[in-house]
């Protein structure tokens, strides 16, 4: 089977479909380096490639077959490898099965001669590095099951390189997920039915099949299954945005045939639903992944089956699609709420603020496909004050928003979010300011607001009244408080924050009801001090495992369907 390309916006999480793609078709194969007294080079690609059969009519279906050439070394051991090497493809033992031309990407210079191909490069960088993929098509006469293996050494003065063997078979199960009929539209609360079916349009029967399902915060599935694997992954984003279920279902799915689940699942809205993505994907289930959901002894649950659909066949004629995505817009809204602080200092000391904003939910709110920051935190310094350090995730700007080279002691600051912010979190910011005059009661703004200055409404937010609040420096004379010019001044959070000491070393501030945890950063363009929060929730830790059933029998419905094969 061929795996589809999920959109570029979605490549962390097509990321890890693929994987369960190539782990379903055999598995990606690497191979072992031996010692050598120089570096040892090993080559990737996959275990196995399936190749359509050579058509009656017109010219034969080509895949391509990936190979790279991996470098095990590392940048900090200084591990590029910058001599001249030679890769040899031996295609003798694919004759009379599969014919092969290397295709116009990557930089090496390739040619096929007879039953020899030859790529010859200069510089290997650290991890891996592609070749130009080797395109293989069924040759004529070859028949359904025919199968040979393609060889791949190289050559270099001094590093070696371990041989490699990829396997080309013809025909083979084609697995293709249809398009479910999905409302768009929800409530919080909301449900409905998900009529799951695929279809086999290659030549053999799958030997059981792994149904997995990929969706995002906001929605879920009302029922979990003992023969599937739960689990979560933040996406990079410190909240946990997807959940993955990868469910193992035995049984011979034939060729021709369309099958669908025994019972539709029913896809729920939660009360924090706002934007959501459901991702499904059909794989046969291969040697690597086999029994990867099944039940454990004592586990509980129903169990997820399929059964052959017997009136209905696929409209998809395009035997690489066996993955499908959905975009879920939830009628709901999430309150962002700034904050500031309150500080004091006399001139010459340096006192901490504490600042950023407050989910109040109920949504979450992720921008997956576009993968742009959700919101942006516009800080405007309060007067007799400049930033001596602040996060990495700000950036200083002119007092009405243009490019500023000198990063410090600029008169604004704007510090972009993460694409996701869950119902709970926000973004605490720390900033440095170091007292330059006495000005009492000296006020700066903390906004939250949308990442165009000129449009600087949050869509999902009704509620603007809350989403500006002041950082207040200063707001009474500081006599009496026993702080020296150039020594330590004391303050304390307008909103409930930690007392900030002038002369103590700034604190990653926690933001409170948010959840959210500041993480401390560097980088500033004159090597300033920094103390700083992300902009994401804390991680949260990983999903629990599914419910399993002990001795859950699997079943499939008879009757299945044939069709015709072209001679």
């Amino acid at each position: 089977m061929r795996s589809t390309t999920p959109r570029a916006t979605l490549r962390r999480v097509a990321g890890t479909l693929a994987a369960v793609g190539l782990l379903a078709a055999g598995a990606l194969a690497l191979s072992a380096p031996a010692r050598a007294a120089g570096p040892v080079m090993g080559f990737g690609g996959p275990a196995e490639t399936a190749l359509h059969p050579y058509p009656a009519s017109g010219g034969p279906q080509r895949t391509s077959v990936a190979i790279t050439v991996d470098n095990p070394s590392r940048d900090e051991e200084g591990g590029r490898f910058d001599g001249a090497y030679t890769v040899t493809f031996d295609l003798s033992g694919i004759a009379g099965v599969a014919d092969a031309e290397f295709g116009t990407e990557g930089g090496a210079d390739c040619e096929i001669t007879g039953t020899t191909g030859v790529c010859h490069d200069t510089g290997l960088a650290p991890g891996t590095n592609p070749l130009p993929g080797l395109r293989v098509g069924a040759a004529a006469g070859s028949r359904d099951g025919d199968s040979g293996t393609i060889r791949v050494t190289g050559t270099a003065d001094g590093a070696a390189f371990t041989p490699f063997t990829t396997r080309i078979v013809i025909g083979g199960p084609d697995l293709v997920m249809e398009r479910a009929p999905l409302s768009q539209e929800f409530e919080p609360g909301g449900t409905q039915s998900f009529p799951l079916a695929f279809a086999n349009h290659g030549t053999r029967a799958a030997e059981g099949v792994v149904l997995t399902l990929m969706y995002t915060r906001g929605i879920e599935f009302t029922e979990r299954y003992a023969n599937c694997v739960y689990s979560e992954d933040d996406a990079g984003q410190g909240v946990p945005v997807w959940t993955t279920a990868s469910c193992s279902v035995e049984g011979s799915y034939e060729a021709g045939a369309v099958y669908e689940l025994a019972e539709p699942l029913t896809l729920r809205a939660t009360q924090r639903a706002y934007r959501d993505t459901l991702v499904y994907r059909i794989n046969e289930a291969g040697p690597a992944v086999r029994g990867a959901g099944r039940a454990a002894p004592g586990a509980r649950g129903d169990v997820l089956a399929l059964r052959e659909a017997p009136a209905v066949r696929s409209s998809d004629l395009d035997p690489g699609d066996n993955q499908q995505e959905a975009d879920f817009s939830t009628a709901n809204t999430a309150d962002f709420a700034a904050y500031g602080d309150t500080v004091s200092g006399l001139p010459g000391s340096t006192v901490g603020a504490d600042i950023g904003f407050r989910n109040e939910g109920p949504a979450w709110i992720g921008n997956l496909r576009s993968a742009e920051p959700v919101a942006t935190v516009d800080f405007t310094v309060p007067e007799g004050a400049s930033v001596s350090a602040w996060p990495g995730t700000c950036r200083g700007v002119t007092a009405d928003g243009q490019y500023r080279e000198q990063q410090a002691g600029a008169p604004r600051y704007v510090c972009d979010t993460s694409m996701a912010v869950r119902e709970d979190g926000g973004s605490a910011l720390h900033f440095d300011l170091k007292v330059t005059e006495a000005v009492t009661g000296a006020s700066g703004t903390v906004e939250v607001r949308g990442t165009r200055s000129r449009d600087p409404r949050l869509p999902f937010d009704p509620d603007r009244g809350n989403n500006t609040a002041a950082l207040v420096l200063n707001a009474e004379e500081a006599e009496g408080s026993g702080a020296t010019a150039g020594g330590s001044a004391s303050g304390s959070s307008g909103s409930g924050g930690p007392t900030h000491d002038a002369s103590a070393p700034a604190v990653p501030a926690s933001a409170g009801a948010t959840g959210t945890t500041a993480a401390t950063g560097s980088g500033t363009a004159t090597g300033g001090r920094l103390a700083a929060t992300g902009t994401g929730a804390a991680t949260a830790g990983a999903a629990a495992a599914a419910a399993l059933l002990a001795g859950g029998a699997l079943y499939l419905a008879a009757g299945r369907s044939r069709v015709d094969r072209k001679s």
